[in-house]
């Protein structure tokens, strides 16, 4: 996958804000129990994740779970490392 690219975003005054509490989403087979994962994956990446956020849907089939959870950091790089951890692994198919 391509890192992602804030200049655009930075130029238009749309960029994120740190330090700052951001929501990520990831999505995966539902057999590999990412509501639970998904927040391990951040915690050892070293963010702090906010636990109580954590939410999870099922797709219509049953065969796919989207799990969101806001974590907390205080740079970009931690914001990236985020997505790169979970990208990483390999019962997420992707990010949001």
């Amino acid at each position: 996958m391509q890192p992602i690219d804030f200049t655009r975003a930075k130029e238009e005054g749309k960029g994120f804000e740190f330090p700052g509490e951001f929501e990520i989403t990831a999505v995966g087979k539902s057999s590999a129990n990412l509501p639970t994962h998904v927040p391990q994956l951040l915690e050892r990446a070293g963010l702090r994740v906010l636990h109580e956020t954590v939410r999870h849907r099922h797709s219509g089939a049953g065969n796919y779970v989207s799990v969101t959870v806001s974590f907390h950091c205080e740079n970009r790089e931690q914001y990236e490392a985020a997505h790169h951890a979970l990208r990483g692994d390999p019962d997420i198919r992707y990010t949001m």
